[in-house]
């Protein structure tokens, strides 16, 4: 599974994405872009279960899953029209298997923000939209080609012109596909994720990015719990945590990691 990491610059998505693969890979720093090409780390999905049917079956190696994680350059608005390299930027969401997006909830000073202020609905927003514009692109370039071809009158024509005017009326109504499944035949998902490489049918969840001052209770910051009602309203999973100090975590012998955890009510 391929998980690709997004969101606004200055999020703290590499943050995040050097504490989930364990490893000070992806460059941090207070400016948009400073990650151009994506940094990937695969990380390995903990599961007792097999390492015991491994001890059972004597098998001498015990071959755990695994997550590719991919930690994509800041999206900001207009991308899907080449703003900020994001023509660059989307193709490598493109790739994934799911997208996790990281949301800044905290404020700093020190570190600015791309729309001048905090506010994660709408920052989740501009990222929404800019994947379907992106696809609507895609859509546009499709049914050129699909218009042509059902003038030879070819039954497999007309059935993906009927799925490509689908999708384009919903996301033409800014409605991302990944909720409205239920429209589409499984036949239709298929064509529009493994062939088009749709970026809005993918899965989505929401990584709200807060301050160590919101510790232990991150749940009562008020920028998440708007952003958590706009997840629920738009059927979308949202997680909680602070990514400066899951990077810190990381660089700490177990430990003192578990006593550090303690202090800050973990």
């Amino acid at each position: 599974m391929e998980i690709g990491i997004v969101g606004l610059p200055n999020a703290g998505k590499s943050t995040i994405f050097n504490a989930l693969i364990q490893a000070n890979k992806a460059e941090v720093a207070n400016y948009p872009f400073c990650t151009i090409e994506p940094n990937i780390g695969i990380v390995n999905v903990p599961d007792e279960r097999v390492y015991k049917i491994a001890e059972l079956e004597k098998s001498k190696k015990a071959t755990p899953a695994t997550i590719k994680f991919i930690d994509i350059a800041g999206l900001v608005r207009g991308a899907s029209k080449g703003e900020g390299l994001g023509n660059q930027f989307l193709s490598y969401i493109r790739q994934v298997s799911a997208i996790a997006h990281v949301i800044r909830c905290f404020e700093d000073q020190n570190i600015s923000h791309v729309e001048g202020s905090i506010d994660p609905v709408r920052d989740a927003e501009i990222v929404e939209v800019e994947l379907i514009m992106a696809d609507l692109k895609t859509l546009e370039k499709r049914l050129e080609k699909t218009k042509k071809l059902v003038k030879t009158d070819t039954k497999s024509a007309k059935a993906e012109l009927e799925t490509l005017l689908k999708a384009k009326a919903l996301l033409e109504e800014l409605k991302p596909l990944r909720q409205n499944l239920n429209l589409f035949k499984e036949s239709e998902i298929n064509f529009l994720e493994k062939e088009l490489f749709l970026l809005t049918i993918k899965p989505m969840m929401y990584i709200a990015n807060i301050s160590e001052k919101d510790l232990p209770e991150g749940e009562k910051n008020p920028s998440v719990i708007n952003l958590k009602d706009f997840a629920s309203k738009n059927e979308i999973s949202i997680i909680v945590l602070c990514g400066k100090i899951e990077q810190e975590l990381i660089e700490l012998p177990e430990e003192e990691r578990k006593e550090f955890m303690e202090v800050l009510n973990l």
